[in-house]
């Protein structure tokens, strides 16, 4: 199984209320991006790593965080204007050889090989795999003056995460429909429900949470800190 990892981050932050951009923000001693950058390096199965960047930060991004951290399997290209097309943008420029492609958000920097592995075996079988995590909350159905109109039952519900694993054919040919039809998306498992296949969904984590708002920068700062104090033991003890 050869796959490769694309790595949409083009994000500016507005929600972030930030000047820099989200993937650069420090978490820890490392940009955000840098850590899942890392994290993705370390699987043996990905055999290169396509980053959609804003094109201004293209040399800033070679500069400060692939040379940097010497992290080898990265493309750098490009995004476009709204994650969708910076997805295309790299699905276009994934190698010929390529079986399976994951995709995966520049700034959720917990990601691990667990997932990624498990996601990868459900995907070689069911040919689409999502993270995700069961809802915890009571989810209700509102009309658009806001009144409730049902409660659904709250098992059928799961928070989609990434990664997200597709056959390489597959999830090129669910975003050639989707730019045909003009049709937008909030992730990559949406399209290829649009042409008619089904998404495994492989069990996420509640700490793979993605940097969206100063409240999730925070609760990443509280499990980096975490992280960096378990290593430290673990060295200690051994």
């Amino acid at each position: 199984m050869k796959v490769a990892a694309i790595v949409p981050s083009a994000g500016r932050g507005i929600r972030l209320k930030t000047r820099i951009g989200k993937p650069y923000i420090k978490l820890g001693a490392k940009p955000v991006l840098a850590h899942t950058l890392i994290a993705l390096e370390r699987n043996k199965k990905i055999k290169e790593i396509l980053v959609a960047v804003q094109k201004d930060k293209i040399s800033k991004a070679r500069r400060e965080i692939i040379q940097k951290y010497g992290i080898k399997k990265v493309r750098l290209l490009a995004g476009g204007r709204e994650r969708i097309d910076s997805v295309y943008n790299a699905l276009r420029a994934v190698s010929d050889d390529i079986d399976y492609v994951l995709i995966h958000d520049g700034v959720r920097p917990f990601v691990t090989d667990e997932l990624i592995e498990d996601l990868l075996k459900a995907a070689a079988r069911f040919k689409a795999s999502v993270a995700g995590i069961p809802v915890k909350s009571t989810l209700k159905f509102v009309s658009e003056d806001r009144f409730i109109k049902h409660t659904p039952p709250r098992q059928y519900f799961w928070e989609a995460q990434t990664p997200q694993v597709f056959k390489k054919d597959l999830i090129m040919k669910a975003y050639e429909f989707a730019r045909k039809k003009n049709i937008r998306a909030t992730d990559d498992a949406m399209l290829v429900e649009k042409i008619g296949v089904k998404p495994k969904i492989v069990m996420g984590s509640y700490s793979n949470i993605k940097i969206t708002t100063r409240e999730d920068l925070e609760l990443a700062k509280i499990l980096i800190k975490k992280a960096t104090m378990f290593k430290r033991c673990l060295c200690e003890s051994g």
